[in-house]
């Protein structure tokens, strides 16, 4: 009987992120561990896979797609109300303990994790994205970075049907794989999961190449939002908090911070639930370093004001939410405050247009082969 490793290495290509080494060892460059992979073997990621001296990546199938209101990845300042149409591979480089994608990104890794491929092609993605309303096409769910190349192919057709692109990262990346996205990608998700390199070790990484990635992502001019999930006992001590928030300030004070609350999930069950309190502590923090944009989330109505855009300047609301709804939106068509006038760092839309959707949803009831032939066919 087939396993899901032999289904997957039938749904490959020729990567393009690696060199060739001696004894027909390759390095990688998708994600930071950069791994020397040996002849036969994998990288870390478990998906990526040396064959030869070639390396061959995931190409042509999702293990999920989902439509989401943007508010959902989270994105506060790139075209509020818009629809997200998501979708992603399997795999991830990290083996967080409290992952809520676990099934997709575990894959390979843990044998609960189970999520059957389903054999797309870019413009199927692309044609079903349209025909939601998506403004939107996000590569999310497992680690994107590790599946750059099918990302771009699928952003290659989105760009050229009108959509804006999106990943949802754990940011642990290359020089190498930034470059290669840069032309594709318009706006970039970051979750920083700690300020402290042993808790990153304890989910399988190292805090530098997240921190070197922000940086990049910033300079590099892709439109960045950096999510912290606040963990009792883990990430939520003032200092580290302190320390994380003067990192982002020290790249740009106008990076959006949103800080979640995180809840029991997967493996991770010892920890308790985070309050709104605690995300108001982690807020006050960010305040006094001098970042101008924080979110508080996952706890809507629990936390004040901190899920609205208000202006840096003058403290005007622009934007009221709930959860993923907007409520209210003032914003001028040339992404103003209209109160004072000045410009609010984002990627804005020239008038909020109707919401599709609050709710994440999936598109339409399709049984498997339905949505099958829908996204494999051809025009």
């Amino acid at each position: 009987m087939a396993t899901l490793r032999d289904v997957l290495h039938e749904s490959i290509r020729e990567g393009e992120l690696y060199e060739a080494l001696d004894h027909k060892r390759v390095r990688c460059f998708a994600c930071g561990h950069c791994c020397p992979i040996p002849d036969g073997q994998p990288g870390v990621c478990k998906v990526r896979y040396n064959q030869g001296g070639t390396l061959y990546v995931p190409w042509g199938y999702v293990g999920g797609v989902q439509c989401d209101p943007i508010e959902k990845k989270p994105f506060f300042h790139a075209f509020p109300g818009a629809l997200a149409y998501s979708f992603g591979m399997l795999g991830c480089d990290l083996h967080c303990g409290y992952c809520q994608n676990w099934v997709t990104s575990q894959a390979l890794r843990d044998p609960a994790a189970v999520a059957p491929p389903l054999q797309v092609t870019p413009e199927g993605l692309v044609r079903e994205a349209l025909s939601l309303g998506a403004k939107v096409i996000v590569s999310t769910y497992n680690e994107p970075l590790i599946t750059s190349e099918w990302a771009v192919a699928v952003f290659k057709e989105a760009r050229a049907a009108g959509l804006v692109t999106a990943f949802v990262s754990n940011g642990n990346g290359t020089p190498q794989v930034l470059e290669y996205l840069r032309p594709w990608v318009d706006l970039y998700k970051v979750d920083l999961k700690s300020f402290d390199d042993r808790h990153y070790r304890q989910l399988g990484g190292r805090l530098q190449p997240i921190l070197d990635t922000i940086r990049r992502l910033h300079e590099m001019d892709f439109w960045l939002e950096v999510v912290t999930l606040v963990i009792p006992g883990f990430n939520d001590s003032d200092d580290e908090l302190l320390r994380l928030a003067e990192f982002l300030a020290s790249v740009s004070p106008d990076i959006p911070w949103h800080v979640t609350a995180f809840h029991k999930d997967y493996k991770m069950t010892d920890p308790d639930n985070t309050s709104a309190e605690t995300l108001l502590r982690a807020a006050e923090i960010g305040k006094k370093v001098g970042l101008h944009y924080i979110y508080a989330g996952n706890l809507p109505g629990e936390v004040d004001d901190l899920e609205n855009t208000r202006c840096a300047n003058c403290s005007e609301l622009l934007i009221e939410r709930y959860g993923y709804l907007i409520k209210r939106y003032y914003l001028t068509p040339n992404g103003c405050c209209p109160s004072c006038g000045s410009s609010v760092p984002g990627r804005w839309d020239r008038s909020l247009k109707r919401q599709i959707t609050s709710h994440p949803f999936t598109p339409r009831p399709h049984t498997r082969s339905n949505l099958l032939s829908i996204l494999t066919s051809q025009q």
